[in-house]
């Protein structure tokens, strides 16, 4: 942010200094006599030839330009399992990242909320490296490092200057590998993560998307992604450095870069990695889709917030389904009452024209959607003043159903053009590609090309909408609500609407 400040204080500063866009020949002609921003530009005694002449000496003709592809991505796996992918993305930056087959499904009741914990303690000190020393590398090679923890994947990242990629990635293994957890280091965090609670607990649509979890499913699934002050009080260093040695093995684990050469990363994560035990290929967690109904009231709110959603029985392994899925979110949309619009910000969306725009005590309303491996969760949440509460849940099945319909071919091309243009935006920054591939390797054990995902959009047909939806709405809802929930209608009544 602020780089377009950033631009203009240099410009601000060039035009300022005794030497800025004024050449010393300049200044001899006398063009400095004009202290005016216009006569910069419009002096009256320009020196050399006019720009409408071509100079003396120059081919008028230029070059052909050079065709480049795409980059494509490399995917090598070492003895122990570990799969090295990159990405040569151009540019003088690099992004690495760990992404490990491990996340809130696969703890226990002993060790509940690990996973939030972990992410916490990244970076934070390892075998090797105090926390202080992992600071002061980090600035020293004007890197920056990000831990993400989530219910079927940990990611670690750290972006940095090319030529400190070698650098970057033993820091960033040393981290992932040779975790040091103190006690006196977990206290800290604590205080931390107290705060978060307290946040996350007044911010109604965070505190439903983890109801909705532990509602809809039975098992893996269901774990709560968020530390419970419970679990805070009860895990130790030992549950922690015993959930890595378990789940960060080589079957489980891939490196992937963006921005570096395939060949480079190999070489220095061969001497890195090699060490690693392979471990086994993760286990199965199973997660039974049950639908439910979750209500916090509060009276006194002035607002109340529902969620509806169904399963996607799919999941990211339904390659088609969730194209659909996708496609689906940016037809219905949605978002702030309060947006400001212009382009990108998806006001033609059916959230925006048949919801906000129709009904002023609407806040938001928007499309959420929560894939995994073999299932997910879709639906669309709504805020609105708390006198009008039993009105919510009719708005967003209303607007479920009417994707069971046949969807005009306009709407459906301008949703399938705004995904394509989302997928390709977002491929522009180094760091989410690098994610992207970190997380397609683990899930698919190869990355798909961005070609073949644009393709899979364009083909999306109303029928095909249609289809997937009208498959949603056959499983049970799941409902959460938050404020005036007493005014909600029954989950019985809810689910005879469908």
């Amino acid at each position: 942010m602020g780089r377009g400040a950033n631009v203009l204080r240099r410009a601000a500063g060039a035009l300022s200094s005794p030497h800025g866009l004024v050449a010393p020949a300049a200044a001899a002609a006398g063009l400095t006599k004009s202290r005016g921003l216009f006569n910069l530009f419009t002096s009256p005694n320009p020196t050399g030839p006019p720009m409408t002449e071509p100079l003396t000496g120059i081919s008028a003709s230029s070059p052909a330009p050079t065709e480049t592809s795409p980059p494509s991505t490399q995917v090598t796996t070492l003895s122990n399992g570990v799969k090295v992918a990159t990405e040569n993305t151009y540019g003088p930056t690099t992004t690495l990242g760990v992404y490990v087959d491990a996340g809130s499904v696969y703890e226990t009741p002993a060790n509940s909320g690990v996973s939030h914990m972990l992410e916490q303690m990244a970076f934070k000190g390892t075998a090797n490296r105090t926390f202080f020393r992992v600071v002061r590398e980090i600035e020293a090679m004007g890197g920056n490092v990000v831990a993400s923890s989530s219910r079927e994947q940990m990611g670690y990242n750290v972006d940095c200057l090319r030529t400190f990629t070698p650098e970057s990635l033993e820091l960033l293994l040393d981290a992932v590998i040779n975790p040091k957890f103190t006690a006196w280091d977990m206290k800290a965090q604590v205080k931390v993560i107290k705060a978060d609670l307290l946040a996350f607990a007044e911010n109604p649509a965070s505190m439903l998307n983890e109801a909705m979890h532990y509602t809809a499913y039975q098992g893996g699934l269901g774990k709560p992604l968020i530390l419970t002050p419970e679990a805070l009080g009860r895990l130790t260093p030992s549950d922690l450095e015993e959930f890595v040695a378990e789940h960060y093995t080589g079957n489980r684990m891939v490196l992937s870069a963006s921005g570096v050469e395939h060949s480079e990363l190999l070489g220095l994560a061969q001497d890195l990695l090699g060490d690693i035990p392979a471990g086994s290929p993760a286990p199965k967690v199973p997660s039974a889709y049950l639908g439910g109904d979750f209500r916090q009231n509060a009276p006194s709110s002035p607002l109340t917030t529902v969620m509806l959603g169904f399963e996607f029985a799919g999941g990211w392994k339904d390659v088609k389904g969730s194209v659909v899925v996708t496609v689906m979110q940016y037809l219905l949309g949605g978002g702030s009452s309060f947006s400001a619009g212009g382009p990108g910000k998806g006001m033609h969306s059916r959230l925006y024209t048949r919801v906000l725009n129709r009904n002023l005590w609407v806040s938001n309303c928007q499309a959420v959607s929560s894939l995994y491996n073999d299932t997910g969760l879709v639906g669309i949440t709504v805020t609105g003043d708390s006198t009008k509460a039993e009105s919510l849940i009719g708005i967003a099945a209303t607007e479920l159903q009417s994707l069971t319909a046949s969807v005009p071919a306009e709407e459906l091309e301008r949703a399938k053009r705004a995904a394509v243009s989302s997928v390709l935006m977002n491929l522009e920054s180094k760091a989410i590609v690098c994610e992207d591939i970190g997380r397609q390797v683990l899930t698919y054990g190869h990355r798909k090309e961005v070609s073949e995902f644009v393709a899979a959009i364009e083909a999306v047909t109303a029928a095909d909408v249609a289809a997937v939806a009208s498959k949603m709405l056959k499983t049970p809802p799941t409902v959460a609500s938050h404020g005036a929930t007493g005014a909600i209608p029954r989950y019985d009544a809810i689910c005879k609407m469908f």
